[in-house]
């Protein structure tokens, strides 16, 4: 709620209102607290503050509660109560509702939120694979190649198909990239699956979500209330981590450099922040650190949300300058400790022992220190929590899908749409290989066929020709043969004649004989 201008967070002991400046809302915060002490309601009255001052917030919902935003209040006794113990009512506080947008990585229960692997990014790509240092180092080199041949990785089939290309010219690719082991290939290929079976499928994709989506207004200048979905992507813990810290990287690289701030363009919620840390890579904590420390710079204030405070590495926790702690149950001495440590981190107050406040609050009560206008923490208060002016609870069906469709972003990511990128051009450049194979086989083919037919067609030649020959052989032959023995017969009588009729017979017989044989040696046919 806001009062003169400040945040109104929740009433001290005393029943003096604590704030938060808005001027130093950007340099981040955190909400920690055991289950049920209130964090959510601290989110609700901070998320909806902020977007009564026109700054929009983005924030994840995990248990599937802060939908109700989209709905007035509820007034109640309770509420009475609560209404009546901080004066709420001569403050102006009513029920209302808030502009809110629905989103759902997987489109069941808001608009589909997607991007690209490419615009994932390797180092963010392997937290979520769950890649081991040399896995990961292929996987970059797969991005780099994808770069070299200008090949856009949109979604997983444009991944598997990079992963599978790069598999069958793993030696040709050598030379230039270094050895690409075909066994980590598949590796990351199963991973990439699994991914998939998660929900991978749907998450990347196009039309990618355009960042500044994220900072709207209504027409009453209020900030937009960006709800995520998290109740099924809460289960993959890799997904939704890295998702939400990929949101935050892309403001940090859109927005441009601002400075110090009236008030932040955009606000941040994490919840369920130590699913960010656990096992993170050396490489994504300085991302993360890099990011934390930078973004505010960029008109961003970032908000985790977790059960204790030393779920947040200490580099990180440093940088959170607006911290609300809610109760803390210490049962072991580790507990005690981590309390202890909890308790230190605040600016000492003498009217209370910061650390046995922590062990005895109760519901909706916190120990708050803010940064003053000065940039400097104040001293650590006990306090009671405003109750939020919106519905607290989810919402039915029908009012879901009536709040998703008629959002002017619904029109623009509903339908999915798949473009032409790496999975299309390396399937038509397989099919290009393929029909150049096949049109050189069928070439060859053809040539021996050719190189067959002439050399058929050349013995049937010379077979054709040789039976000719043959024939003009036994042609001349014969005539010879005829021609021969008739000239000679006919010489052979006129010479037997003088020996009588014997004589002209056998010389008949004989010259027969003689001009056959002189008529085929003149011709050569013997």
């Amino acid at each position: 709620m806001l009062r003169d201008g400040k945040i109104w967070i929740a009433n001290n002991i005393n029943n003096e209102p604590v704030y938060l400046n808005p001027s130093m809302a950007n340099r981040h915060g955190l909400i920690a607290g055991a289950t049920g002490t209130g964090k959510t309601i601290t989110l609700k009255v901070l998320a909806e503050s902020f977007s009564d001052m026109g700054v929009p917030v983005f924030l994840a919902d995990v248990k599937g509660d802060l939908a109700g935003m989209c709905e007035s209040g509820v007034d109640s006794e309770d509420m009475q109560k609560r209404i009546q113990k901080f004066g709420l009512a001569e403050a102006g506080f009513t029920f209302d509702k808030y502009p809110t947008t629905l989103f759902d990585i997987f489109g069941k229960n808001g608009i589909p939120l997607r991007t690209t692997i490419s615009e994932m990014g390797p180092v963010l790509l392997a937290r979520i694979l769950d890649l081991n240092d040399l896995q990961s180092d292929i996987l970059a080199i797969t991005f780099k190649i994808a770069d070299d041949n200008n090949l856009l990785l949109e979604d997983t089939k444009d991944l598997k198909a990079m992963l599978n290309y790069i598999s069958e010219n793993n030696k040709e690719l050598a030379a230039e990239y270094g050895n690409i082991s075909k066994v980590s290939i598949s590796a990351i290929m199963r991973a990439v699956v699994a991914m998939e079976m998660a929900g991978g499928e749907e998450f990347f994709g196009e039309p990618a979500i355009n960042i500044m989506d994220f900072i709207q207004r209504d027409q009453n200048g209020r900030g937009m209330i960006n709800i995520l979905d998290s109740q099924s992507l809460i289960s993959n813990g890799a997904l939704y981590s890295i998702f939400l810290l990929y949101l935050m990287a892309e403001l940090f690289e859109t927005l441009p450099e601002v400075g110090d701030l009236e008030k932040p363009k955009l606000v941040f919620f994490f919840d369920e922040a130590h699913l960010l840390f656990n096992g993170a890579s050396k490489a994504l904590m300085e991302k993360i650190e890099q990011v934390i420390k930078l973004i505010r710079s960029k008109g961003v204030g970032i908000y985790f949300v977790t059960q204790n405070p030393r779920d947040i590495p200490d580099a990180v926790l440093a940088q959170l300058g607006n911290k609300v702690q809610h109760g803390l149950r210490a049962y072991s001495p580790a507990e005690q400790k981590a309390v202890k440590a909890a308790a230190q981190s605040y600016r000492e107050n003498p009217d209370f022992d910061t650390q046995e406040a922590i062990l005895a609050l109760g519901t909706g009560e916190a120990v708050i220190s803010m940064l003053g206008e000065d940039g400097i923490p104040e001293m650590v208060q006990k306090c009671c929590v405003l109750p939020p002016r919106s519905k607290m609870g989810s919402i039915d069906d029908a009012t879901r899908e009536k709040e998703i469709k008629n959002n002017f972003l619904y029109t623009k990511y509903a339908t999915a749409i798949d473009n032409d990128s790496a999975y299309e051009f390396l399937q038509r450049m397989g099919l290009e290989a393929q029909a150049a194979a096949e049109q050189q086989a069928a070439e060859e083919a053809a040539a021996k066929e050719a190189e067959a037919e002439a050399k058929k067609k050349a013995k049937q030649e010379e077979a054709e020709a040789k039976k000719a020959a043959n024939s003009k052989k036994k042609a001349v032959k014969s005539v010879t043969t005829t021609v021969g023995g008739t000239v000679g017969r006919e010489v052979g009588k006129a010479v037997g004649k003088n020996f009588g009729k014997f004589g002209k017979t056998l010389g008949g017989n004989v010259g027969a004989s003689l001009g056959r044989g002189i008529l085929n040696t003149l011709f050569r046919l013997n």
